[in-house]
C-alpha cells in the first residue's frame, strides 16, 4: 500500500504503532490513541499523532483507509468497569467507522479477537459457531455485527480480524503493556533477569503465538484487498506455555524454571487452547506467517543478549 492517507486508531499502542510505523514509510499517516496503554514515544517521527479519544466528535477520519485498533483489550479492563469496555470497544468503533463514512472513506479494517471461539486445540476456521463468556469478547462480537451493518447498509469494506495471540517482545512496541503484554514477552523478561516466570495452572495451556509483523502485513493485505466480512490471523500452530519456558532458556542459555500459580480468571471463560486456521485469509490474499514460533523466540530473546 502507498500513497494513502491512513488513520490507525489505537496507533500509539503495540500493535498499532508497529502497523503506523511500516506504513508511514509509504503513505501519510495520523496515529490516534487517548494514552491509556499507548505511547507516543512508540511511534516514529514520520507519524501523525493525535492524542484523542474514538468516542469524541470531529476525529481526524477524512482518509482512504482506517484501521481501527482501539480497544479496551482484556478480560479483566473490562470487568472491572464493562460499560466503559462497551462505550470504548463499540461504540468508539461505531463512532471512528460511521465519521470516516461521512468523511468519504469507505475502506475499514478493524480488531476482532480468536477469543470467541472458546478453547480449540483443532484450528478454527471463521464458519464455526462463536460465543461471549467476557464482556471482553461480547464487545468484540458486537464490533463484528456493526461492521456487517456498515459492509451492507452503506457498502463500504469492513474487514475484522480475529487475531491469535500476537507477541514482538519488550525490544519492540510490546513494553509498554506490562501485565497486559503477551506472555511470550513477559516470561523471557523474567527469565533473562532471574525470575521465575509465574504460569497459571499447570503450563499445559497452549497459544497460536503471531509474530507481530506477520500481523501487520496481514492488516495492510486486507486493506489492499478491500476484504469484506471476519478472517483469523495466525500460524497455525500452538505451543504450551511450560515449551515457551523452555525455548526462551535455550535460547538465552539458562535454566530459569517457572512457578506455577492458581489460575485467577474462573474456569468457565478461561480460554485454556487457541489455533488459527487462516486457509479463509490466505485464499483472499496469498498472506502466509513467515515468521515461526523458534525465530520468533529468537527477536524476543536477542535485546538480552
Amino acid at each position: 500500500m502507498n500513497g494513502k492517507r491512513v488513520l490507525v486508531t489505537g496507533g500509539a499502542g503495540f500493535i498499532g504503532s508497529n502497523l503506523a510505523n511500516h506504513l508511514a514509510e509509504d503513505n501519510e499517516v495520523l496515529a490516534l490513541d487517548d494514552g491509556y496503554l499507548g505511547t507516543p514515544e512508540n511511534l516514529d517521527d514520520a507519524v501523525e499523532f493525535h492524542e484523542r479519544s474514538v468516542v469524541e466528535d470531529d476525529l481526524p477520519t477524512d482518509v482512504d483507509v482506517v484501521f481501527h485498533l482501539a480497544a479496551l483489550s482484556s478480560y479483566p479492563m473490562h470487568e472491572d468497569d464493562p460499560a466503559t469496555g462497551a462505550r470504548v470497544n463499540v461504540e468508539g468503533f461505531v463512532n471512528t467507522v460511521d465519521q470516516a463514512r461521512e468523511d468519504g472513506c469507505d475502506t475499514v479494517v478493524y480488531a476482532s479477537t480468536s477469543s470467541i471461539y472458546g478453547s480449540r486445540t483443532e484450528p478454527s476456521p471463521e464458519s464455526m459457531d462463536v460465543e461471549a463468556r467476557t464482556g471482553y469478547e461480547a464487545s468484540k462480537l458486537a464490533r463484528e455485527r456493526y461492521g456487517e451493518y456498515f459492509a451492507h447498509h452503506y457498502d463500504m469494506n469492513v474487514a475484522g480480524m480475529r487475531f491469535f495471540s500476537v507477541y514482538q517482545g519488550y525490544g519492540g512496541a510490546e513494553e509498554h503493556k506490562g501485565e497486559y503484554a503477551n506472555i511470550i514477552a513477559q516470561f523471557a523478561d523474567d527469565v533473562a533477569h532471574g525470575r521465575s516466570p509465574e504460569i497459571y495452572g499447570d503450563g499445559s495451556q497452549t497459544r497460536d503465538f503471531t509474530h507481530v509483523d506477520d500481523i501487520v502485513r496481514g492488516l495492510e493485505l486486507a486493506a489492499e484487498h478491500e476484504l469484506t466480512g471476519v478472517y483469523n490471523l495466525g500460524t497455525g500452530d500452538s505451543y504450551d506455555f511450560d515449551t515457551v519456558v523452555e525455548f526462551i532458556n535455550r535460547e538465552l542459555g539458562t535454566d530459569v524454571e517457572p512457578t506455577y500459580v492458581e489460575n485467577p480468571i474462573p474456569d468457565d471463560v478461561y480460554v485454556h487452547d487457541t489455533m488459527a486456521d487462516v486457509t479463509k485469509f490466505r485464499e483472499a490474499t496469498g498472506w502466509e506467517p513467515t515468521i515461526d514460533f523458534e525465530e520468533g523466540v529468537r527477536r524476543v530473546c536477542a535485546q538480552y543478549k
